[in-house]
């Protein structure tokens, strides 16, 4: 080949290629694409996701409290947080930013103490590490695996941790990872949003008060404006509510208030039932006894025609939370150890529902048990919560005596396992109140009666007390308690995460709350193998790529010398 065509040849190759490069720098530029090439998608974020953040009209700015001198766990639960907000930046550009900070860098003890106490007043949850150091002894401290979102000017708490005792460590971050994209996504959707949804407690039945849901209360007004206040047989009062929660009534229901809340459900309202079928409470226990009888409530057959029945008995458990016992002889000063209690059941959640996914156990307080019933419509029912497999059914009446603690339990009594305590109904509901004339409980005839409703959802609970916070007396004023949190053992249980998830879940109109049912493989390490076989990785992590290079500089070379020794031939 003449020199001139080479010249030509190679000419026209350098334009194709100059071509080739200008199409693809257009391509990128005008085209948005992202390919994810793990098995479960884990850099993919969600439809919703992707509309929230594409949606955001100023900066949502997210301080991560989780840096520093971290152990390798905590270092990858830092790292992965990092590219979760660095996916949501894709899609929201600079109106989402976000830092990481350590809350004690620079700080005295008394400032750390201080900067503690001010972030555990803002929501944030602390944990303890183990680390070791370069000499191989191990030291314990204290950080904040959380971070607080800001959009103008409004600021919530985000837990990024779930720390569930029954799971390795390992497993906690692996979970922590899963949820990652709804705990942030959820929150920034709520404070992004045009409007506030409104969901109200219910009053005038006995329910628990301000007080005692002031926790639970807290933790969904990140989410909602939350109302209380009472019913009165008032029809369409509840209408502008996305959903209402009953928690813990001790008083009759009238007709004309049930008929309400049954209308409400026929029109698309979402109802949460925190029903204590039982009059026994923690408080009752105050003089050491007391008689359990049952509640006479008068919701049991609209509970009956929506697929549910609240049955009268109570259970006992053996995996239960303990109770403050005087073990001073009389005379003496009190000391009180905590002693297992078995009418404290520890439930145990669903790990295959978005409510309930990746939950550590809730602690609950007199439980009753629940049967779901066929009913009329087509109601599908889920266990989100239930008894462990040693569990006992106590019927009525029944005397209640803290004496009962000095027994042990005969664990072949306790053979009715896996007691439902709470049960999620979806479907279409019939009307409690078919085939009654509505005017017996209305005046108002321009109101119209449904007999049944489109796809609806409501949770019904067999114990008030998992929604109710312990509240303390003290020489500052009121002192109230986290929700599931345990004055006796400071062990914090999932009551309040159950139940703001079931709340998100039943008012959820984007799929958000879908979004806790991802799931990421733990793929963990043989240590046994690493152990015998680290010299000969080591080697081939070493050598490996410097041989690589050598291989294809000879075989670059040989390829030379065969291409110009076949020119210089011809």
């Amino acid at each position: 080949m003449s020199r001139k065509k080479q010249k030509r040849k190679d000419i026209t190759q350098l334009g194709l290629s100059a071509l080739i490069v200008i199409l693809i720098i257009y391509i990128s530029q005008t085209a948005f694409f992202r390919i994810d090439l793990t098995e479960e998608k884990r850099y993919t974020l969600a439809g919703p996701t992707k509309e929230i953040l594409g949606d955001l009209e100023d900066i949502v700015f997210i301080r991560i409290y989780l840096k520093g001198d971290l152990n390798i766990p905590f270092e990858n639960f830092r790292k992965n947080i990092q590219e979760t907000l660095d996916e949501f930046r894709v899609y929201a550009g600079e109106n989402l930013q976000y830092e990481f900070v350590n809350p004690f860098e620079e700080l005295t003890q008394r400032e750390q103490n201080e900067r503690l106490t001010e972030l555990y007043d803002k929501g944030l949850q602390p944990t303890n590490i183990h680390s070791r150091d370069k000499e191989g002894g191990i030291s314990e401290k204290i950080i904040i695996p959380g971070a607080l979102i800001v959009y103008k000017n409004i600021e919530v708490p985000v837990n990024l941790l779930k720390n569930n005792p029954g799971y390795s460590a390992e497993q906690n971050i692996n979970n922590s990872i899963e949820s990652l994209e709804y705990e942030f996504i959820s929150v920034i959707n709520t404070l992004s949003g045009e409007k506030t949804d409104k969901i109200a407690f219910v009053e005038g039945h006995g329910e628990l008060n301000e007080m005692q849901t002031g926790d639970i209360t807290r933790g969904l007004a990140n989410f909602y404006q939350v109302d209380r206040g009472q019913i009165n047989g008032k029809p369409g009062i509840l209408d502008e509510y996305k959903a209402v929660i009953i928690a813990r009534p001790t008083e009759k229901f009238s007709e004309q208030d049930k008929y309400v809340i049954d209308q409400y459900i026929m029109r698309g309202g979402k109802v949460l039932w925190f029903i204590d079928p039982v009059n026994a409470h923690p408080d009752s226990l105050a003089l050491g006894t007391t008689v359990a009888l049952p509640y006479q409530l008068n919701i049991s057959d609209q509970l009956f025609r929506y697929g549910i029945r609240l049955n009268a008995d109570l259970l006992q458990d053996i995996n239960c939370s303990v109770i403050p016992v005087n073990t001073a002889m009389p005379g003496n000063p009190p000391k009180f150890v905590p002693a297992p209690w078995l009418y404290y059941p520890l439930l145990e959640p669903s790990d295959n529902h978005p409510v309930t996914k990746n939950l550590s156990r809730v602690k609950s307080a007199f439980v009753s048990s629940i049967d779901t019933i066929e009913a009329r419509g087509k109601v599908k029912k889920t266990v989100l919560l239930r008894t462990s497999a040693s569990t006992k059914k106590v019927s009525l009446p029944a005397m209640i005596s803290l004496q009962e603690i000095q027994n042990s339990p005969d664990p072949a009594s306790f053979d009715n396992p896996y007691q439902s305590a709470a049960v999620l109904l979806e479907g279409i509901f019939d009307s409690n109140f078919r085939n009654r004339d509505p005017g017996q409980y209305i005046d108002d005839e321009t109101v119209d009666f449904m007999e049944s409703s489109s796809f609806n959802r409501m949770l019904v609970v067999s114990d008030g007390d998992i929604i109710r916070n312990d509240v303390q007396q003290t020489a500052e004023g009121t002192r109230i308690f986290e929700l599931g949190y345990d004055r006796f053992t400071r062990r914090n249980y999932a009551n309040k995460d159950f139940v703001v998830n079931a709340v998100n879940y039943l008012t959820d109109q984007q799929g958000i709350i879908q979004l806790r049912s991802r799931e990421f493989r733990l793929r963990l390490l043989d240590k046994t193998k690493i152990m015998k076989q680290r010299l000969t990785w080591q080697i081939i992590n070493v050598a490996g790529p410097a041989l690589l290079i050598i291989i294809i500089g000879v075989m670059f070379n040989l390829y030379r010398q065969r291409k110009y020794a076949a020119k210089l031939k011809s």
